[in-house]
């Protein structure tokens, strides 16, 4: 059994390092694709934004035009 047991702890050592790898792979890919998401978020805000000022200014117009 400690023959058994001492000949486990380099497999299990060789496995943690796997998974340890996999998961910081994963992590990156994860940042990786929400970055991109940011990227597209922030673009739709700024012609949000855009097109939320031009309707206030078209409404400020035509209630000058009112008055």
């Amino acid at each position: 059994m400690r023959r058994a047991e001492k000949s486990m702890q380099p497999v299990l050592n060789v496995f943690n390092d796997q998974v340890l790898y996999l998961k910081h792979n994963l992590n990156a890919r994860a940042i990786a694709s929400i970055k991109g998401e940011l990227k597209t978020i922030e673009s739709d805000v700024s012609r949000l934004i855009k097109e939320m000022n031009s309707s206030i200014k078209e409404a400020n117009d035509f209630i000058k035009t009112i008055n």
